[in-house]
């Protein structure tokens, strides 16, 4: 009788190679924790030890890892379940009446790219009125911490009162009877869980073990600090099987003491190889070993089918990555990710259109927490994804009440959108040249809104760690809220230079012709430098003055198809702009913005103010302010504006 068994068994092998070689021992130890293996390394080992990405230092006897530039204490490495538990220093004292405060402000788990990224966890800072509102989304290994700070008691089970110590350096809350120091589960927490008068002062990441959202003691919540925070390395069979030592060699590892019958010490690569390896067959009483090569063939070319498939995917995924890797790199940026059929429910389908420009079209959305939102989807002709980086990189660093803020954002694809705070008033430009139906904006209203977007410009030149120059300023990227406050948006062509750059490098010109400036075409006038916005503002801050547009080919005098120019003339000869049916307090503040508006956009860049100098202008006193020299248009730009005008009157017919 022939009984036959088979056995098909896909594992990890170890290929034998037969090689002679001193191996040094790896394993090392700092303080409590205790043979550091692969893939993590001590900076004092020898190079080919552990992996460089993964490297530890050792000081004071404490095992320290840098995350983000920033160092922390580690506890703990659990290489069975690929885990590394670590502590802000900061946070490793607590006292039953004082709470300790971390030394670092980490809006999301401190990680870098070599650990797992299902550890993400997302933060939003949104201002209102009534503080610094919070939104978390979280995964469940760890959780947020919120250090509230409160000007009256709280009375929520969700707030946990407490006091905080730490080093004297430590100002961030106040002591005084007026304040009052909570500390709260970030789990779940939405808008309207943040209580009014409290504001959000610092975030610590620590467990989620046995925390939940409410009813939590303080106690619970120190020992969840005290614990710290874990990271997952990306799981991976290296060594694991033959229980040796990983070293590397050239571009890859070997594993040492992965022994075959004879007890051989042999050296083998650290890879991992998934295969059909063995039938056992049993005939007439007598086993045979036969080794399948057809089998492992197969999964070759099955393997080369799946490479190529995966580098065709890759080619249309490159933008995504590219942006994905550079928001990698950003670590304080905090804008939430989205799915594309997150975007499609927000927008009900993209059933509202607000509008729609050079770089995509806008619709009205709603988040699930109830506000409404701007959605803007980016054009498919965007084939460098640079605008979509260049938006996100530079708007996500902004928290400024004249700039838009930045809630999210989706990148799948092809497919990418932009989530804004929605502004009801819509756009500028309506309020400036004003259609029938339209809200009729006073001058004192214009005004304040001027003054609103010159501070916006000056916090992007100035405020910043990074000088931000917008490159777009004009009327359709100012956005008003429900109160008629400006916002700057639209930072597609908006670029990031060094603070102590006063001449940047461009390799195209960039902006909206009537709003470019000249040392953009003509390189001789100056260099490009934050002057550039100065000048668009000045001639948007024209525009509001006079309620028209720049440059009007169809005016009534041949002096007044340049607006500025007939501007300056009138000023010159001791005349004032007339318009119909202003007061005298109006006139006041038109001929500020207009003189303002006349400096800014003089022909050299040396020749015009910085913006901090234009807000002082507009804040100051009208008497105090010179005439400057006359502007002088270049000529393209005013054959620019003609054919601009042309094109809009003739889609108006």
């Amino acid at each position: 009788m022939m009984l036959a068994r088979l056995w098909i068994v896909i594992f990890v092998t170890c290929t034998t190679i037969a090689k002679a070689q001193n191996i040094t021992h790896c394993a090392s130890s700092c303080g409590d924790i205790h043979n550091i293996s692969f893939p993590f390394r001590l900076k004092a080992d020898p190079l080919n030890c552990g992996d460089s990405r993964f490297e530890l230092d050792c000081l004071k006897n404490r095992t320290v890892i840098s995350l983000n530039s920033k160092r922390y204490y580690v506890l703990d490495i659990n290489y069975r379940e690929f885990l590394i538990r670590a502590i802000d220093p900061g946070l490793e004292h607590h006292t039953r009446n004082c709470t300790s405060f971390p030394d670092y402000f980490n809006t999301s788990v401190p990680s870098t790219s070599t650990f797992a990224r299902d550890l993400t966890v997302e933060l939003l800072y949104r201002k209102s009125t009534s503080g610094t509102i919070v939104d978390v989304k979280h995964h469940d290994r760890n959780i947020p911490i919120i250090y509230v700070n409160c000007l009256a008691p709280v009375n929520s089970s969700r707030y946990v009162e407490t006091t905080f110590c730490g080093s004297q350096n430590k100002t961030y809350f106040s002591n005084s009877s007026q304040s009052h120091s909570y500390v709260a589960i970030g789990q779940d927490m939405s808008v309207s869980d943040l209580v009014e008068n409290c504001s959000v002062e610092m975030v610590a990441w620590a467990s989620a073990r046995g925390l939940s959202g409410d009813n939590t003691s303080l106690s619970n919540i120190q020992t969840a600090l005290a614990y710290g925070f874990e990271l997952s390395w990306k799981r991976t069979f290296l060594c694991r099987e033959c229980e040796g030592y990983c070293f590397a060699e050239g571009d890859g590892f070997l594993c040492h003491r992965c022994k075959d019958n004879s007890g051989m010490n042999l050296h083998i690569p650290c890879s991992i190889q998934l295969f059909f390896d063995l039938i056992y067959t049993r005939f007439y009483g007598g086993i045979v070993l036969i080794l399948i090569q057809p089998f492992r063939f197969l999964c070759g070319i099955i393997f080369l089918i799946a490479l190529v498939v995966y580098k065709l995917r890759r080619r249309h995924l490159s933008e995504y990555q590219a942006i994905e890797d550079f928001l990698q790199i950003q670590s304080n940026l905090v804008p939430i990710k989205y799915s594309y059929s997150e975007i499609k429910k927000m927008t009900n389908k993209f059933k509202e259109k607000l509008g729609e420009g050079a770089y995509g079209t806008v619709f009205k959305g709603k988040l699930r927490s109830g506000p409404f939102v701007a959605v803007k989807m980016m054009h498919k002709s965007m084939t460098s994804g640079q605008e979509f980086i260049s938006e996100v990189s530079t708007i996500g660093r902004i928290h400024h009440v004249n700039v838009v803020q930045l809630i999210g954002f989706c990148g799948e694809g092809s497919k990418r959108a932009l989530v804004y705070d929605f502004m009801p008033n819509g756009s500028l430009d309506k309020y400036i040249f004003p259609a029938e139906g339209t809200i009729f904006l006073s001058y004192k209203q214009m005004f304040d809104i001027s003054l609103g977007v010159a501070r916006g410009i000056d916090y992007l030149h100035r405020g910043c760690d990074m000088q931000i120059l917008h490159f777009d300023i004009k009327p359709h990227n100012i956005l008003l809220d429900e109160n008629f406050n400006p916002k700057l948006s639209d930072f597609g062509l908006a670029k990031l230079y060094p603070t102590d750059d006063s001449i940047v490098s461009l390799t195209a010109a960039r902006g909206t012709m009537g709003y470019m400036a000249p040392e953009l075409f003509y390189k001789n006038i100056g260099g490009v430098s934050y002057k550039a916005d100065v000048y668009s503002y000045g001639m948007l801050l024209m525009e509001m003055a006079g309620r028209r547009k720049n440059m009007n080919p169809f005016a009534d005098h041949l002096s007044q198809i340049y607006f500025p120019t007939w501007v300056y003339d009138q000023f010159n000869s001791g005349n004032d702009v007339q318009i119909p049916d202003t007061t005298d307090e109006e006139r006041i503040i038109i001929k500020k913005m207009m003189i303002a508006a006349l400096r800014c956009i003089q022909m050299r860049p040396v020749d015009r103010p910085a913006m901090n100098k234009v807000v002082e202008m507009l804040e100051g006193d009208v008497q105090l302010l010179q005439m400057p020299p006359k502007p002088f248009v270049a000529p393209r730009e005013i054959a620019g504006d003609v054919i601009e005008t042309i094109r809009i009157s003739s889609d108006d017919v």
